[in-house]
C-alpha cells in the first residue's frame, strides 16, 4: 500500500523537475546557448579557473577554464575547446563541460587574454570581444593553444594526448593549428564551422600539406560561404591523402550547436531549429567517437 501512497508524490517531484531539466537543455549535447548558464549550475564536475603563462616564463597571464572528468581511469587526455568570434562565454564553458562528461580533461582558453588588458573571468559583451578579436594573430592563438595543452597535460591526472575542437572564430583557428603542426601530444583537430586558408574558392594546398593529423570539418548548409568552400576542401584534404572527414549539414545554420532549438526571433521556421538540433545530435556523437578513437579513450 504505501507505494501506491507514494506514487503522487514521485509524480510531483518529476513535474517539479521536468522544467530544470528542460532549461539545462538536452541531454548528451552540449547545453544550447540559452541552457548554458543552468547545465553549468548543475553540473556535478569540478571545474576552476586558472592563469597560465602564454610562453614558458612570460609575465603576461593567460586564463582558461579547466573541467574534469569524473572517472575512475587514472590518467585521462586533454581536448582543447576554442571560443566562437564573441570571445570566452558561459556557452564555451558549458562546451568544455560536456567534453569532461566524456571523459576529457577539458580547457578552454580565452585567447583575446591579452588584447583585453590581461586575464579575466569577466564576460565581455559581444560586441567588444568581436572588435577586439581582430587584434589577435594566427600565431598568438597558437601561441594560447599550446600553452592551454601544456598546462593541462602537466596536470597528475592527464595522459600526453591532446586535441583541439574549435567553434566559428575557432574552427578557423583549429585549421590553423593543424596547419602550423601543434606540440607534442597533439592528436587531432576538429573545426565546427571554420575554415582553412583560402585562395578565393580554392583552399591553400601548401598549407594543408601540412597537416599531419586526423582532421574533421562539420558546418551547417545555411552558411554558403562555407557549404560553397566546403567540396573544394574536401577534395584537397582527400587528394592529399589526408585523415578527413567534412560534413554539410542540410538547413543548419553556422553556429548550430550553440543555436540548436533555441527561440530564435531572427530565423522563427521551426524548421531551422529542428535541423539545428537533428545536426548536433549528429555532429556532438561524431566529434566524441573521433576525438576517444585518437586520444585513446575507446
Amino acid at each position: 500500500m504505501s507505494v501506491f501512497r507514494s506514487a503522487p508524490l514521485v509524480l510531483a517531484a518529476l513535474i517539479a523537475a521536468a522544467p530544470a531539466a528542460r532549461a539545462q537543455g538536452h541531454a548528451g549535447l552540449p547545453a544550447s546557448d540559452s541552457a548554458s548558464r543552468a547545465r553549468l549550475a548543475d553540473s556535478p564536475r569540478h571545474a576552476e579557473w586558472v592563469k597560465i603563462a602564454w610562453t614558458p616564463g612570460s609575465k603576461d597571464s593567460l586564463m582558461a577554464y579547466v573541467v574534469y572528468p569524473m572517472t575512475a581511469r587514472p590518467h585521462s587526455p586533454v581536448v582543447v575547446v576554442v571560443h566562437e568570434i564573441f570571445g570566452f562565454t558561459t556557452w564555451i564553458r558549458s562546451v568544455a563541460d560536456q567534453a569532461a562528461a566524456e571523459g576529457f580533461i577539458a580547457i578552454a582558453p580565452d585567447l583575446l587574454s591579452r588584447v583585453r588588458g590581461g586575464a579575466s573571468t569577466y564576460e565581455l559583451p559581444r560586441d567588444s570581444a568581436m572588435k577586439l578579436i581582430r587584434g589577435v594573430d594566427p600565431a598568438e592563438r597558437s601561441m594560447g593553444i599550446t600553452a592551454a595543452a601544456r598546462y593541462a597535460m602537466s596536470l597528475p591526472s592527464a595522459e600526453q594526448k591532446y586535441a583541439v575542437v574549435g567553434f566559428c572564430w575557432g574552427g578557423n583557428t583549429s585549421w590553423d593549428y593543424a596547419i602550423n603542426g601543434g606540440a607534442p601530444g597533439y592528436a587531432a583537430g576538429v573545426a565546427f564551422y571554420g575554415l582553412p586558408y583560402m585562395n578565393g574558392a580554392q583552399p591553400d594546398a601548401d598549407s594543408l600539406a601540412r597537416i599531419r593529423v586526423p582532421f574533421m570539418l562539420l558546418s551547417g548548409a545555411r552558411d554558403a560561404r562555407i557549404g560553397a568552400a566546403m567540396p573544394a576542401v574536401d577534395s584537397a584534404m582527400h587528394a592529399l591523402g589526408k585523415n578527413y572527414y567534412g560534413h554539410n549539414y542540410p538547413n543548419a545554420v553556422h553556429g548550430f550547436m550553440r543555436a540548436q532549438d533555441d527561440p530564435n526571433p531572427q530565423m522563427p521556421d521551426p524548421a531551422v531549429g529542428a535541423a539545428n538540433l537533428a545536426a548536433a545530435r549528429d555532429a556532438w556523437p561524431r566529434t566524441v567517437a573521433f576525438l576517444k578513437k585518437y586520444l585513446g579513450l575507446e
